[in-house]
């Protein structure tokens, strides 16, 4: 069986600028998933060619088994039974809630348009708001109009741009786990574009990193965050540090934090070179043993602290714990490492869970 789209050997330009270069990747129906990367990067190329907007230098774009997008031809946009919600919202100022939704239902009754504008409010929970104006509206109830609008026709893929960028980070969580559920509930696949780590591991089932014009990895989120297929795609989806190593044993590897032993073996030959990829929390801190460092400074978040050190090599970096702040900033500490299955990069073993 088919994917229900798929994209091979994707190329992309805007005038003599190659975009986008060699881009694969499919969902199935009803998976949900984000394209993740920092500005620039073809994000939003991608979702314009899925929707028709642009036309490709090569490859294709399947949905079902038809052929939508290539060099030689493209479906135009109204005839590829896609909805899409822009980060802008796009609704129509001078149109009442009601009339924005129904713009894209031109083919019902006027008995079936008020049932399926009634059915796509109450699936966004704002039943009562069909005569209200988008003024009159917060932004994320225009968000959710606009959300209604782009699933009214009900849609084979959902495709969205940014979509809760204008919105502050609460609502954008709450937001976010709220479409998810709305999307599996009507089993209706979609795309999402987003530069927000987080807000793609909430929604996704699958995320693509983009960089370069060309997906780095494409998996589920727990994939990319514990299995990064590169350095970039792991600092990309967790904040963290490369330490620099050369591997003992099979299962201990010499970095400027000292000599670490890990539980399972580095997959790597003795001697051999390594980047090691450390999050803060894989780090801890005591008054013994260790790598000396000096406290810079440090946040309170609630149940977890983060602190700023400097370790004796002058490199500075974060460690995460739980509880309260213990170390006061100017204190000497001893960095500790906690990953007992790090993130290890070689030239011969490209990224794995060691």
């Amino acid at each position: 069986m088919a994917a229900l789209l798929s994209i091979e050997g994707l190329k992309c330009a805007y005038q003599s600028q190659l975009v986008l270069d060699d881009v694969a990747l499919s969902i199935e129906q009803g998976e949900i998933a984000c394209l993740l990367g920092p500005s620039g990067c073809g994000k939003t190329t991608v979702l314009r060619a899925i929707a028709g907007f642009i036309a490709p230098l090569a490859g294709t774009i399947r949905l079902g088994e038809q052929i939508i997008s290539s060099h030689e031809q493209v479906v135009p946009p109204e005839k590829r039974g896609m909805g899409m919600v822009f980060q802008d919202y796009a609704l129509f100022p001078h149109l009442s809630i009601a009339d924005n939704i129904a713009f894209g239902l031109g083919n019902l009754s006027r008995a079936d348009k008020r049932k399926r504008i009634q059915d796509v409010l109450d699936l966004v929970e704002l039943p009562d708001l069909s005569d209200r104006y988008p003024h009159e509206l917060s932004g994320g109830q225009q968000q959710r109009v606009a959300l209604a609008r782009a699933l009214a026709p009900d849609p084979r893929l959902l495709l969205m741009d940014e979509p809760f960028s204008n919105l502050d980070t609460d609502l954008r969580r709450q937001l976010s786990q709220e479409v998810r559920d709305i999307l599996k509930q009507r089993g209706i696949a979609a795309i999402m574009v987003t530069h927000d780590q987080q807000e793609a591991f909430t929604i996704s089932d699958k995320i693509g990193i983009l960089s370069a014009g060309r997906v780095q990895q494409w998996g589920a989120p727990e994939e990319l965050y514990y299995h990064p297929a590169t350095p970039e795609v792991a600092a990309f989806v967790g904040k963290g540090e490369l330490f620099n190593g050369c591997v003992t044993e099979e299962m201990a590897v010499d970095t400027e934090l000292g000599l670490l032993d890990f539980a399972e073996p580095l997959g790597v030959e003795a001697g051999g070179k390594v980047q090691l990829f450390l999050r803060p929390g894989d780090l801890y801190l005591s008054h013994e043993g260790g790598m000396q460092g000096e406290i810079l400074g440090s946040e309170f978040q609630g149940s977890l602290t983060l602190y700023r050190i400097r370790l004796s090599s002058g490199r500075e970096v974060e460690v995460l714990e739980q509880g309260l702040c213990r170390y006061p900033e100017g204190e000497p500490v001893r960095v500790h490492v906690t990953a007992h299955r790090p993130i290890v990069f070689s030239d011969t073993v490209s990224a794995r869970h060691a």
